[in-house]
């Protein structure tokens, strides 16, 4: 079953910038439509498949540091 993401796009100049919703951290920039979505397809299949890799976004030990 496959899923369905929302990507968010706008034209800011020159620009198209745009997001995937349901994913934090998705998001991409380029100067056509036609690129943004392929690059947010992309980013968005990497994001996927790092989060099947490492379950919760988490890639080794974690540090807490104090300021």
């Amino acid at each position: 079953m496959a899923n369905t993401y929302t990507a968010l796009t706008k034209q800011d100049g020159g620009w198209w910038i745009g997001w995937i919703e349901e994913v934090p951290g998705v998001n991409c920039q380029e100067r056509t439509r036609e690129e943004l979505l392929a690059s947010l397809r992309t980013t968005l299949a990497e994001a996927l498949e790092l989060n099947r890799q490492c379950p919760g976004g988490r890639v080794g030990p974690r540090e807490v540091f104090d300021n």
